[in-house]
């Protein structure tokens, strides 16, 4: 029996034996397992924690691109950047800190210390600062807490050196524009707002409120932003930077101008003595080279200061020779004389008995003056602005034609110059002008016309019959100096150079035998032609006048164009048009670019049929 218990207890033991094993090998592999698991979980978790520790003493700091310059021609400066800097606070790690005194001695800080510190800094450019103040902007859980925006760099250098690893400086550049309101409506405002985004609380988004080149050269003023990526240390002190963490900014191109910084300036001083000795609404003048359409000037009577803190009139904010659509009166009988004398309908010394009153097709038309029944040349007609004698030729054209001289220049079209803001004119399809509109358009009524689409008519016959878009960027210049020079575009032969020259002759005896005598210029041959119309009233109906005139010098090898317009004027009808500046300009510039005299007398066309100059 005690054999058998003995196998059986042997053979249970070998059973306990194997089962132990078992069980102590499934044990030792359940440990080994968890034991691994163990180990990867923690691997894993002290990545994960290292991660999140990193992260949480992570920085990103935005390095900003220097927006670039804007220029004239010659490379004044219109608009630049500076440097500034917002102090920042990183409120989670406001703590005491180590720094190194004036024995060099290693001294602990508090943030009561601290704060004394840079309230005593800040007070140097804005006294307001309190201690409180800058001890709220310490408190709280914020990463990104402001305490002061728009500080120079020595301002943040004082700061900085307090060694605070709490305080930071964000770069920031402050938009400065040196000649204030000179050629301010072209330069524009760089201006950028935050605006809450409705119905989420404390979400703001930017909004574009820039005008003028600032706005239409937004990505090339730009450039391009970098970011730089710090830790603090536990110590709570910055651990540098390596080169991998850093992406550098690109600063913005330089956009330079067609404008001529002196005769920017002059032509405004010049146009609002004239706006104020008139009593004038407003006033503006164009100055253009013919060869290209290079804007040389683009001056408004008032202006905005693109620095000021408000703009009182928003008008100021965009050229008014773009913004405003007037009547341009009779300054349209250039076109209408260019179109007649290239369809072959008439030529200068073409005849014809011009009634004193003249009625077609049951409307009247009369001219500023009073006058007999004469026989006139066409060049007559012009010389004096008579409607009744452009009225008498132009109805040899057909309706069609004449609406389609009028796109050929542009009318009813945007011009397409780079500046926000402009207005496309009025030009009513031909189909739908009534008995007395399909005449008025010949001498510049029933359609609106900006001062510039008017005065790119003048252009475009000053560069002997090719119209071309106006300029007012002359180049875009990359921050290591490399030009991109914006081309000539848009250039179209309107008419024949012949017609172009014939239309200059009409221009040239409309200053010298003409009513327009004040817009000569001495030594020089001038011609253009004077513009009148009804200007809208704000009551609804017409009140007062809108008058311009538009001339080109030297006419016999034409540079430049100048135009001046005048919204509603005070004073009697002949004198209170532009003549007399247009000349003061003229001749500023034609003296500025050192053009030669002339040295060949005017063409003069006799007015009337007989060869006389005078009734």
């Amino acid at each position: 029996m005690a054999h058998k218990k003995k196998a059986v207890s042997s053979q249970s033991e070998r059973k306990l034996s194997r089962r132990g094993f078992m069980i102590g090998a499934s044990s030792t592999g359940l440990l080994g397992l968890l034991s691994l698991r163990l180990l990867y979980v923690q691997g894993l978790d002290l990545q994960n924690l290292a991660a999140t520790s990193r992260d949480s003493r992570t920085r990103t700091q935005k390095v900003p691109a220097v927006r670039g310059q804007i220029t004239d021609v010659n490379g004044h400066v219109l608009a630049r950047s500076v440097q500034r800097y917002n102090i920042i606070a990183d409120q989670t790690i406001v703590a005491e800190f180590k720094r190194y005194d004036h024995s060099q001695e290693r001294v602990t800080v508090t943030p009561t210390e601290l704060v004394y510190e840079v309230t005593d800094i800040l007070r140097t450019v804005d006294p307001t600062i309190t201690d409180d103040f800058v001890k709220s902007k310490l408190e709280g859980d914020s990463r990104y807490s402001v305490i002061k925006t728009n500080v120079t760099p020595e301002i943040y250098n004082r700061i900085d050196a307090l060694g605070a690893p709490f305080l930071f400086g964000e770069v920031i550049s402050e938009r400065l524009y040196p000649d204030g309101p000179v050629g301010g409506s072209v330069v524009g405002r760089y201006h950028i707002v935050d605006e809450a985004v409705e119905g989420k609380e404390n979400e703001t988004v930017e909004r574009n409120l820039s005008v003028g080149i600032e706005r239409t050269f937004e990505k090339e003023l730009a450039g391009v932003n970098g970011k730089r990526v710090y830790e603090i240390g536990a110590d709570g002190v910055r651990i540098p930077v390596t080169q991998e963490q850093v992406s550098e900014s690109v600063n913005g191109k330089t956009v330079r101008l067609t404008l001529n910084r002196d005769i920017q300036y002059y032509a405004q001083q010049v146009m609002k003595a004239r706006v104020d000795e008139l009593k004038a609404e407003w006033g503006c003048a164009i100055v253009m080279d013919v060869r290209d359409g290079s804007i040389l000037a683009l001056a408004d009577s008032t202006t905005m200061d693109p620095g000021a803190e408000k703009v009182e009139n928003t008008q100021d904010m965009v050229p008014r020779a773009i913004s405003q659509i007037i009547e341009p009166g009779s300054t349209e009988k250039i076109l209408t004389a260019s179109a007649l004398i290239e369809k072959g309908i008439t030529t200068l010394t073409d005849t014809y008995d011009v009634p004193a009153t003249l009625t077609v097709n049951g409307q009247t038309f009369k001219d500023a003056f009073e006058h007999p029944a004469q026989r006139r040349t066409f060049s007559g007609i012009i010389t004096d602005s008579m409607n009744t004698g452009t009225v008498l030729v132009g109805q040899k054209m057909p309706k069609e034609e004449r609406y389609e001289w009028l796109k050929k220049y542009g009318m009813g079209e945007f011009t397409g110059i780079d500046i926000a803001g402009e207005q496309q004119g009025l030009v009513s399809d031909w189909k739908t002008w009534d008995g007395r509109q399909e005449f008025t358009v010949f001498f510049g009524h029933g359609l609106a016309q900006t001062p510039l689409q008017t005065a790119m008519v003048f252009q475009a016959v000053g560069n002997l019959g090719v119209k071309v878009k106006p300029r007012i960027v002359d180049a875009i210049i990359d921050p290591d100096g490399t030009e991109h020079k914006v081309p000539v575009e848009g250039a179209q032969r309107v008419v024949s150079e012949k017609t172009a020259r014939d239309c200059l002759t009409l221009m040239e005896n409309v200053v010298t035998k003409g009513q327009a005598k004040l817009a000569q210029v001495n030594g020089y041959r001038v011609g253009g032609k004077t513009g009148t119309a009804e200007a809208p009233s704000e009551k609804g109906g017409y009140e007062g006048y809108a008058t311009s005139f538009i001339g080109v010098a030297p006419i016999e090898n034409p540079r430049f164009m100048v135009s001046i317009t005048l919204q509603h004027p005070k004073g009697e009808v002949g004198t209170i048009g532009g003549t007399g500046q247009f000349s003061q300009i003229m001749e500023r510039v034609l003296h500025t670019y050192n053009i030669p005299h002339s040295t060949t007398e005017p063409h003069i066309i006799p007015i009337f049929a007989d060869g006389k100059n005078s009734g």
